[in-house]
């Protein structure tokens, strides 16, 4: 996917990604402190191209980028820049902060992690705001911002009160908040592997932890950016954000340094849990050799008065057994097999 803008001028709208919607939903907000208007669509004659007021803030929340045509007549229609809407469509595209003229666009990544396959999935988020209006962009058509959209409409909560800045750093809080969410999963899983590592090491206690760790460093991986956005976020000068927003984003800034400081907390953990693994693999094996070497030492004493006698006594009852041969062939491969599965037992094998 990524070879398809290869070559293309800059600003070209190509969307990099695999469809997840079969098709765009819009969901559009128009709300102040005294009035609150929603409605949604899949049409978007029907909602789209209608002239916003900086008296009052609207939000249109676009699910699903596949519909480049879509997403160019909304940049063409609100003067968003082509080059966030380049980004838009790209998910691919580092998360970033940039500063236009007209308006500010943060595009980042929204996280789950699948528990079960130890898979973190990722969905790309693109955000544009300038006074009274604000886009935002998700890859599927869950909505991510459902709780943000209720405290709007049952007016608890300060954004009613204030602008689309405020909105904007209302929606980022609420997707830093949810990497807590899958900062608290890993931590989870970590506890278990910890606990099933000390009941019995195992090659797929291994691979769960190496699992971990690879997904782990894709989280960090993507979340990095994030510490220099909200640091732009919360110093940048622009006439979209009031003065009265940035306490709120150095706040959120500081969130961001906390989700920084866990993950590099859990990767800590991690090869911590990956160094244990190993001590305990070295002490199991030191017990199966300890167990071997007594086993050893017990019969090298009597293995070498066989080999100095070497069995040539007159009287062997079983040298004229019709079925001595075959029955020591018998009590040879019994051994054999019960050492066999005793070792099993153990987990020496």
């Amino acid at each position: 996917m990524k070879k398809r803008k290869l070559g293309l001028a800059p600003g070209t709208v190509v969307f990099t990604g695999k469809q997840k919607v079969e098709e765009v939903f819009i969901n559009h907000c128009r709300f102040d402190v005294n009035q609150y208007q929603e409605k949604s669509s899949s049409n978007q004659q029907s909602i789209l191209l209608e002239a916003s007021d900086t008296a009052t803030v609207d939000w249109y929340d676009i699910r699903g980028l596949h519909d480049t045509e879509l997403i160019k007549t909304i940049g063409n229609t609100y003067k968003v820049p082509v080059l966030a809407i380049e980004d838009v469509v790209d998910v691919y595209q580092r998360a970033k902060l940039e500063s236009f003229k007209d308006g500010v666009f943060i595009l980042v990544k929204s996280f789950h992690l699948n528990e079960d396959r130890l898979e973190l999935e990722t969905e790309h988020i693109s955000i544009y705001f300038k006074e009274g209006l604000l886009f935002s962009f998700q890859e599927k058509a869950d909505d991510l911002f459902r709780a943000v959209r209720k405290r709007i409409k049952d007016k608890s909560g300060r954004v009613r009160e204030r602008g689309s800045d405020y909105l904007a750093y209302a929606l980022l809080d609420y997707i830093v908040d949810s990497y807590f969410l899958v900062l608290d999963a890993f931590e989870s899983r970590i506890e278990s592997l910890e606990e099933e590592l000390m009941a019995h090491s195992d090659q797929s206690i291994k691979t769960k932890i190496h699992q971990l760790k690879k997904e782990l460093l894709s989280f960090r991986k993507k979340v990095v950016p994030l510490r220099e956005i909200t640091s732009r976020f919360s110093k940048l000068e622009h006439a979209a954000i009031f003065d009265n927003t940035y306490p709120f984003l150095r706040n959120l800034y500081d969130h961001s340094l906390q989700v920084m400081d866990t993950v590099e907390n859990y990767r800590d953990l991690l090869n911590g849990l990956q160094d244990l693994y190993l001590s305990e693999i070295s002490f199991k094996m030191n017990q199966v050799m300890q167990v071997l070497t007594i086993i050893t030492t017990i019969f090298v004493p009597l293995s070498f008065l066989a080999g100095l006698y070497g069995m040539n006594f007159e009287y062997i009852p079983e040298l004229k057994w019709r079925f001595g041969y075959f029955f020591l062939l018998t009590v040879m491969l019994g051994i054999a097999l019960g050492l066999l599965f005793w070792f099993k037992n153990k987990k020496w094998l």
